[in-house]
């Protein structure tokens, strides 16, 4: 037979708490405590209880505005079976102030230094093994060079052939026609060659294997990361500086100058089809002044700008790809962050030349 009595404040509870019991107790409770004011439920007389007895004392509790502190006297079995089928939450977390606009920027900063100087630690570890790889070619998979030379340089030709022509005859067309209204319309080659040598050639060319093969870099890496392909090699004693990202730098250091110099003939043939066509320019005139406006400094410069164009899309390309967190998602969004990095770099870097080699 289960009771209820109320002293000083402490309703004592004794018997069975269970199902059959319920509905009794709560309109005895109702009946002759509804209104007294409790403080404390005394379960030292409690034989059973079942999740309808817990119900039963958490409606008591709710009721008086009390928590689960205020049981008290329960041997150790009623109290596991309270803690087991108890539905009442603990105090509601406190929400988090946001932070303010300063501590979110300086936030932002530190994770931006953050990843330049892992940025940096990768590429002095990529440089590092590919100087060494050229002597020494343990823990390297033969012929990856040459097969990533032919998936960052052959098959980029015809896209690049075909954006180079359009950028050849656009600027041909453009400025030609400007400078056929003073009659200087024979400086045409001039202008394109300085523009399309120095500048657009490398530009270009960049942003292009930035779209096609950085983002093939990162997308490879990032999926062997998620798939614990990386992790892999490492348990096999393979660097996987030295097996991943190696051979694609050394190919695209060696593939880029190929490519970039197939952009500037692309280019120059689209102006010269539009110089001679189209603005009374003799062929002869054409190419002698292209050739003769170039100096051996434009070339090297050239030369310097396609090596590093090249070397900031493999390492942007190798970073984002290494660090992916997350599954098909995550690789997703690392090849989006390189593209949109490598382009970036790309361009701050050839700002940066035309600063110093103005």
């Amino acid at each position: 037979m289960s009771k209820l009595s109320i002293k000083d404040q402490t309703l004592n509870i004794s018997g069975k708490i269970v199902i059959a019991n319920i509905t009794v107790l709560l309109k005895d409770f109702d009946h002759k405590f509804g209104k007294e004011k409790i403080s404390k439920l005394n379960l030292k007389d409690v034989e059973e209880i079942d999740g309808a007895g817990v119900s039963f004392i958490e409606t008591i509790l709710d009721r008086n505005k009390l928590t689960s502190e205020s049981l008290e006297n329960g041997n150790p079995t009623i109290m596991k079976t309270i803690e087991i089928f108890k539905t009442i939450k603990g105090e509601s977390a406190v929400k988090p102030v946001p932070d303010n606009i300063f501590v979110k920027t300086g936030d932002n900063f530190l994770s931006f230094i953050k990843q330049i100087v892992d940025g940096l630690y990768l590429a002095s570890d990529t440089i590092w093994w590919s100087i060494t790889g050229i002597v020494n070619k343990k823990g390297r998979r033969k012929g990856s060079v040459t097969e990533q030379a032919i998936a960052i340089g052959l098959d980029a030709l015809p896209i690049v052939a075909l954006l180079s022509f359009v950028i050849g005859f656009i600027l041909t067309l453009q400025s030609g026609f400007q400078l056929q209204k003073f009659g200087a319309n024979v400086y045409i080659a001039d202008l394109l060659s300085i523009s399309i040598v120095r500048e657009m050639g490398p530009l270009i060319t960049a942003i292009i294997i930035a779209g096609r093969s950085g983002s093939a870099i990162a997308s490879e890496i990032a999926t062997m990361k998620v798939t614990e392909e990386i992790d892999a090699l490492k348990m096999m004693a393979l660097n996987p500086i030295k097996y991943v990202i190696v051979p694609k730098f050394h190919a695209i250091t060696l593939t880029m100058p190929i490519l970039v110099a197939f952009s500037i003939l692309i280019s120059m043939g689209a102006g010269l089809l539009i110089s001679v066509g189209f603005l009374d320019v003799a062929l002869e005139v054409y190419i002698s002044r292209s050739i003769n406006i170039l100096a051996v400094k434009d070339i090297i410069i050239t030369l310097i700008k396609t090596i590093t164009f090249s070397w900031l899309i493999v390492i942007i390309g190798a970073y984002y790809g290494m660090k992916v967190t997350g599954g098909a998602e995550g690789v997703g969004k690392a090849t989006t962050s390189s593209v949109v990095t490598s382009i970036f770099a790309v361009i701050l870097a050839d700002a940066a030349f035309s600063l110093i080699y103005l």
